[in-house]
């Protein structure tokens, strides 16, 4: 079933319930009203009575007689009964009143009282006359009551039937006044594929939920639109950036094969093809990672490691690539409470992201000083690198984490502009953040972020255990 049926359905039940639930407390609301109102007349009766019947003046019982007669309604099998009460609990029984014993006793007890038996009703009241009190009874039929019940019924039975057509009609466009405006949006959005994401949703006016949605789907949009110009850009650089290579290797091997050459020239060409092929090796080894580092943040996050550690390493890997590197690790800040300084992380990958800052940071700098500070505290781990090298223009900030981007300025280096994109792409997910300050020919400051309140706890448990 369809949410446009769902809802008129719905729509029906809730106003079909709601009618019955009406009915019913009109209905109940009514056979009150008409009892009020019968009893109301019995007790002008039972009054009439007692009138005629403790008055010794011939003129005014025939006055009260003829008032009875002509000033009341009729009233259907009426019955009258005056009683002599005896004492508190006794009084002058009539054969002809079949009445229980509770209700004389009420009567007495409060001086009024009625009882209903077969649709005919008593009331009995208590007068008193020259100190003598009497029970005055009077019965009658209420004939009118269930004729107007059945009429209030019918009228209920039939308007109820007639609402309930009415809500399904009010409910079937009810549910297309809410359902089109979605149904619009799917159909705008299925219209929409890879080869014209720059497509948009119309824009609704309107504040609220559909405006949000429209909103929402036109955001995803921007976001799969940036993602796959970004996928588009990174094939083409890596296509771009292995063949290069690729083609200078099969062109060397090609010249070196048309015809026998000194044993230099082998050597020579072999060097050209062994420097290419290791620029192939390091590309391509770049873009595997790069692939590999996922956003799951779940199956990758297996250690505990210590950040001052995992530093300390990454300084002993680059003193073996670049002996004569001046990276200087400041621990000063650090805290004294080692749990301070442990963050669950995949080790090799945190390592190889802060190696490829830090590295860039000697490259850029052309290996001078660079400082890389470590602190931490309850809330975070933060550690800044700080280079005195040619910096980043403003321009190409945004930039930065883009594969293969190299701004202007950072040309005439040897470099592929995959190491901050890997880097960055670790560091989000191990749930960091990284930030860049740089100011051109002063030198560029990156900071890297862990918040505690989003390092995975349910990690560290696992990792502990497995330890």
């Amino acid at each position: 079933m369809d949410i446009r049926k769902k809802i008129t359905f719905t729509y029906v039940a809730l106003s079909t319930f709601s009618t019955l639930l009406l009915c019913i407390v009109v209905f109940v609301l009514f056979q009150e009203n008409n009892r009020y109102h019968f009893l109301k007349r019995l007790e002008d009766r039972a009054k009439i009575v007692a009138s005629i019947h403790f008055q010794k003046d011939p003129e005014k019982i025939k006055y009260y007689k003829n008032l009875k007669k002509n000033g009341l309604e009729e009233l259907i099998e009426e019955e009258e009964f005056v009683l002599k009460i005896n004492s508190a609990n006794s009084f002058d029984y009539n054969t002809n009143l079949n009445l229980p014993n509770e209700f004389y006793t009420n009567v007495l007890k409060t001086g009024e009282d009625f009882f209903e038996i077969n649709n005919k009703y008593y009331l009995g009241q208590v007068f008193t006359e020259n100190g003598q009190r009497y029970i005055v009874i009077v019965g009658a039929r209420d004939q009118k009551g269930p004729t107007t019940t059945i009429y209030i019924v019918k009228i209920m039975l039939f308007g109820g039937i007639g609402f309930v057509f009415l809500a399904f009609f009010l409910g079937r466009f009810l549910a297309k006044r809410v359902i089109n405006p979605v149904a619009r949006i799917t159909k705008e959005v299925n219209r929409i594929s890879a080869s014209n994401l720059h497509n948009r949703l119309p824009e609704v006016k309107n504040s609220d939920e559909i405006s949000d949605l429209t909103e929402t789907f036109n955001d995803m949009l921007d976001r799969l639109e940036t993602s796959f110009e970004i996928q588009a850009n990174f094939i083409n650089n890596a296509s771009h950036e292995l063949k290069t290579p690729i083609t200078t290797i099969i062109a060397e091997s090609e010249i070196m094969l048309l015809k026998e050459r000194e044993v230099p020239e082998y050597i020579q060409s072999l060097e050209n093809i062994y420097g290419q092929a290791s620029k192939l090796g390091n590309l391509t080894e770049s873009l595997l990672k790069l692939t590999q580092t996922g956003y799951d943040g779940k199956k990758q996050v297996l250690d505990i490691a210590r950040i001052d550690e995992l530093l300390m390493d990454v300084k002993s890997d680059l003193d073996k690539i670049y002996p004569d590197n001046r990276v200087s690790i400041k621990l000063n800040f650090a805290p004294n409470d080692s749990n301070l300084l442990l963050i669950p992380c995949n080790k090799p990958l945190l390592e190889l992201a802060i190696n490829n800052i830090i590295t860039n940071g000697v490259k850029y700098s052309d290996n001078n000083e660079v400082f890389v500070t470590l602190s931490a505290n309850q809330e975070m781990i933060k550690i800044a690198i700080n280079d005195i090298g040619i910096g980043i223009p403003p321009e190409d900030i945004p930039h930065l984490y883009e594969p293969f981007f190299r701004g202007k300025i950072a040309t005439k280096y040897i470099g592929y502009g995959l190491g901050l994109p890997l880097a960055s792409k670790i560091i989000r997910m191990h749930d960091g953040e990284i930030q860049v300050q740089s100011e051109q020919n002063k030198g560029t400051i990156v900071t890297i972020i862990f918040k505690k309140s989003k390092i995975k706890k349910i990690n560290i448990k696992n990792s502990n255990v497995d330890s």
